[in-house]
């Protein structure tokens, strides 16, 4: 194990002393001095201080420098806004029209305000969606611009990472950072890989894989790497870290996730677009789906592909410089962000109280209060992320965002807030509370049918009549309104398909046929998957009424196979569901049951749908058969293919890893894992951490550095690996 570090390709193995960290100078007595590269430049010191969301004066507000640019159109607004209200009370009028024909009841006055919530919710969704149709098809007969000439801002390139496995994300950095440099446009970016990784194996890989991503690249691109001793606030108490430590030196930021890709191309454009707009506070991209293997995860590519396209640019259409921060792939002006955005802690304990989950909405809204832009940039092709590849998956990752969604009720009456960032907030909470409102319509339904069934009406009421009043609906009308109802529902879908079919290029690429084909596949897959994910979301949102803390768990990326046992367990209570329903419905007529057969056939199903969708080998045969087939599939962009070319290199790095005991016992090893170590804050007189404390006094306690690090949990391992004195502590023991 001596000095092993990395396997570059095609290389014989790394020691300490030829590894891209090691820097060689002549010392006083003639021998070699060892310089290490250290893990992070020097620090340039900012405050970003945490905003009040209870106190905030007008007149502190930054005026625009361009307002005709910077401020957005009312008539869009009132366009897409009054457009969807309109649509929603026709559709409650003919609801109420065909309920009331017999006089309301309560369980119908129920049904009446449920569809009235639900329809609302699809109907603005609607406009939109026709709204960014429109957009989509102005855009393909408009010339992209071609801007010349090298970038003169400064822009700190953000990849925080959590457990994740360190060969994507090196290798996704490499791609990039090399298409920059062959643009010459290299200089104008720093690369930070921000670390939040608690597993210390996985730490040790992430170290093995920047030392040959260094040497990789050279001085082509400047690479660092910190890893924090203790993840606070998790992504975004990450990212607030930098600010406040390194973000002054830097004109704007452009944050990732450890799954992003963005085209060089792109990249360049977001800074110049920055440089040219001096109200530009922060610029989202909408990133298309990449690299799906199994069926959900190719489903949600191809519906992100196909529908996404106008869904973001109706939204981009509408909100103008209100637009929204989706966490990751936009790029951001630093001095604003850090003297604007800094996030406080809501009141309480977690679930609602506590860090802010989903930062990202919250940050956007605080950007637009102080008075920057906040623009969706819809024109703009090349980003890329990954999706979950499983519906348990994406039970995982939609809990934590449940959670991080309903904390923005405490956020909604904030002071000084645009009131469309309040839309935003409202919509993301109102696509969790969507689940739960559909459920009960179903449920107000099915109680409403078998009341007329089971319970004898009263013919003749307290006042004279010659007729028994009959409790009947007006037929003709519901079956109006449940075509109207699948039009407002199908129609984003529909405008998506039409408008992907009409671009050339993308046709061409994937074929006509097979995109309708891929697009009646999609409905139906998704019709199985919607009621599971109903109850996903429903239960999600007890859990959190019930006071039960989500936690932060990483996510899978490529596999999602679970086993049998697995898939029963976590389905259970969801076929469960799906029985009384059915045992209910059949107890009206088989009628109901071919109404609810939708949501019936989802949770029946739950177990095999589950599986077969999260399963790479059904995936693959499903490609076979060119279902879902998306143009970035058939043909992956170049970043994407650079990616996935050269990451065998870090998968070889990843695999040579030294491991701690390595470390401790090689002087020249430890002295490049300490040039990389995050800086350790100095420890107040009476304040000992329990964790380190004990790591101090089982490496006292063993005889050899093995020993030790035996004793140790990956907690004390990983705190043990943060800490100088007490990797020197080890290291001092037999090796």
């Amino acid at each position: 194990m001596d000095g092993v570090i990395a396997f570059p390709a095609g290389e014989a193995k790394q020691t300490a002393e030829t590894s891209p960290a090691a820097r060689h100078a002549p010392g006083t007595d003639g021998e070699t001095t060892f310089h290490p590269e250290p893990g992070m430049p020097t620090e340039t010191p900012g405050d970003m201080p945490p905003q009040s969301l209870w106190r905030f004066r007008r007149r502190d507000r930054r005026k625009f420098v361009d307002p005709r640019r910077s401020r957005s159109s009312w008539i869009r607004r009132i366009a897409i806004l009054g457009s969807a209200f309109l649509l929603a009370v026709v559709a409650v009028y003919e609801m109420e029209q065909v309920l009331i024909v017999g006089g309301l009841t309560p369980v119908e006055i129920a049904v009446l305000v449920l569809f009235a919530l639900n329809f609302g919710w699809i109907a603005m969704a609607f406009t939109s969606a026709i709204a960014g149709y429109g957009v989509v098809m102005n855009r393909l007969y408009r010339p992209k611009r071609t801007p010349a000439g090298p970038l003169e801002s400064r822009t700190a390139m953000l990849m925080p990472t959590y457990n994740e496995d360190p060969s994507r994300v090196f290798a996704a950095v490499e791609a990039m950072a090399s298409g920059l440099d062959e643009l010459r446009q290299g200089p104008a970016f720093d690369w930070f890989i921000l670390s939040d990784t608690t597993d210390p194996d996985v730490a040790l890989a992430e170290e093995a894989a920047l030392l040959t991503l260094r040497e990789r690249l050279g001085d082509r691109a400047r690479i660092y790497y910190r890893r924090r001793r203790k993840n606070v606030a998790r992504k975004s108490g990450n990212v607030a870290d930098f600010c406040t430590r390194w973000g002054s030196a830097y004109d704007h930021m452009l944050v990732l996730d450890a799954d992003s890709l963005i085209a060089p191309e792109t990249i360049i454009e977001l800074a110049r677009r920055m440089e040219e707009d001096p109200d530009a506070g922060l610029i989202q991209t909408i990133p298309a789906l990449v690299n799906g293997t199994t069926i959900i995860a190719r489903l949600q590519q191809f519906a992100g592909r196909v529908y996404g396209p106008i869904v973001g640019a109706g939204l981009a259409f509408w909100t103008g410089s209100e637009g929204n921060y989706w966490g990751h792939n936009a790029i951001i002006r630093t001095r604003a962000f850090m003297e604007s955005a800094g996030l406080p802690d809501l009141p309480g304990k977690p679930p609602f109280g506590g860090h802010i989950l989903s930062h990202d909405f919250v940050e956007a809204a605080l950007l637009r209060r102080a008075g920057w832009t906040v623009r969706i940039a819809e024109d703009l092709a090349g980003s890329y992320e990954e999706s979950p590849p499983s519906i348990i998956d994406l039970a995982v990752r939609d809990r934590r965002w449940c959670q991080g969604n309903l904390q923005h009720l405490l956020v909604l009456p904030a002071r000084g807030l645009h009131w469309v960032s309040r839309i935003h907030l409202l919509t993301g909470i109102g696509s969790y509370l969507a689940s739960p409102l559909w459920l009960l319509l179903i449920l107000a339904g099915l109680v409403l049918s078998l009341q007329a069934h089971f319970i004898r009406p009263e013919y003749f009421t307290e006042e004279f009549q010659l007729f028994p009043t009959w409790p009947v609906i007006d037929a003709e009308r519901a079956l109006r309104l449940f075509g109207l109802t699948l039009a407002i529902l199908f129609g984003p879908k529909l405008l998506g398909l039409v408008a992907f079919l009409r671009n050339r290029d993308d046709r061409r690429t994937v074929g006509g046929f097979r995109t309708i084909a891929s697009f009646l596949f999609e409905i139906l897959i998704s019709a199985l998957v919607a009621p599971v994910m109903m109850l996903v979301h429903t239960g999600a949102i007890l859990s959190i009424l019930l006071g039960r803390d989500s936690g932060w768990k990483p996510q899978r990326r490529d596999d999602g196979g679970v086993p049998l046992r697995d898939l029963i367990a976590r389905h259970r209570w969801h076929f469960l569901i799906g029985i009384a329903l059915l045992f209910a419905a059949s107890l009206d007529s088989w009628v109901l049951v071919a109404w609810l057969s939708p949501a019936l056939l989802g949770l029946l199903l739950v177990v095999p749908v589950s599986g077969w969708t999260g399963s790479n080998r059904v995936g693959r045969f499903i490609r076979r058969m060119g279902l879902l087939r998306t143009p970035e599939e058939v043909d992956p962009p170049t970043v994407a293919r650079n990616a996935a070319a050269i990451r065998p290199v870090y998968e070889a790095a990843v695999e040579s890893a030294p491991d701690l005991v390595a470390i401790a016992s090689d002087d020249k090893l430890r002295t490049v894992h300490l040039a990389l170590i995050d800086a350790v804050p100095e420890r107040k007189p009476g304040k000992v951490e329990a964790v380190e404390a004990l790591s101090a006094a089982k490496i006292d306690d063993a005889a050899s550095i093995a020993e030790a690090v035996s004793f140790l949990t990956p907690q004390e391992r990983a705190m043990v690996m943060a800490t100088p004195a007490l990797l020197s502590r080890l290291s001092a023991l037999p090796g």
